[in-house]
């Protein structure tokens, strides 16, 4: 026999019983981890612009004052993102006779790091890293640099000239990639237009982009990235003696 109607509306408002209250899932508890993990699904599915705590939140299904307990603010989460990524760098033991090299190695993976997640590395400019994995990363690169022979203020400017093109070619990137998406932006060219462009500008005002358009416009951005570290490490000198 069907229960009564006002008895099954009281069952509903009743206080659930011990077992009944143990098989209701819990939420999973908010950690510096979970939040790291929703910032980098946040960065990967909708770009770095649409990083917000409350975003974050969003995904976590939860409201902005959780995220409180466990971050200050959305510099936090930057510098947390930050160390995420860096946790995938591997430093090699520094060898004097091949610290151009390793350099090079270990600025490639970031900046691969960089690529997979639109924009991140703005995250990593004008900040004072507290992370233990950005701080691992950069004892490693000074390392390397000191393993070189470089003497320690030329090798502590250097790392954060390279840290800083590194992070600068990544934002670029994620930009230019983000605009050609866009089909208003026809302004960003392929390399045989731009050619085009400049061969055929006045040779009386721009001879020298005219004549060497082909040179202007040669190699891809991995090419020049790897142009810009060599040139930045060829200006160090090792200390003598």
């Amino acid at each position: 026999m069907t229960a009564d109607p006002r008895q099954r509306r009281s069952a509903r408002h009743a206080q659930p019983t011990a077992e009944s209250a143990a098989s209701v899932p819990r939420k999973k508890p908010i950690t510096v981890g979970r939040i790291t993990d929703a910032a980098l699904e946040v960065v990967a599915t909708e770009g770095y612009d649409a990083l917000t705590i409350r975003r974050v939140a969003a995904v976590l299904g939860t409201g902005p004052s959780s995220l409180y307990a466990h971050i200050v603010n959305k510099d936090d989460i930057d510098d947390l993102l930050i160390g995420r990524l860096y946790a995938g760098v591997v430093l090699p033991e520094p060898d004097p006779a091949a610290w151009r090299e390793q350099l090079l190695g270990v600025y490639t993976r970031i900046r691969d790091l960089y690529l997979e997640y639109p924009g991140v590395s703005r995250a990593a400019l004008a900040m004072v890293p507290t992370n233990l994995e950005t701080l691992r990363v950069g004892e490693g690169i000074l390392a390397i640099l000191l393993a070189g022979g470089i003497e320690p203020r030329a090798a502590g400017w250097a790392r954060d000239a390279l840290s800083l093109y590194v992070s600068a070619y990544a934002l670029e990137q994620s930009l230019v990639q983000r605009r050609r998406r866009h089909q208003d932006q026809e302004w960003v060219l392929s390399d045989e237009e731009l050619s085009a462009r400049f061969t055929a500008l006045s040779a009386e005002e721009f001879p020298q982009t005219r004549r060497h358009a082909a040179e202007l416009v040669s190699g891809t951005g991995h090419d020049r990235f790897e142009f810009a570290l060599g040139l930045l490490m060829d200006s160090l000198r090792p200390a003598s003696g």
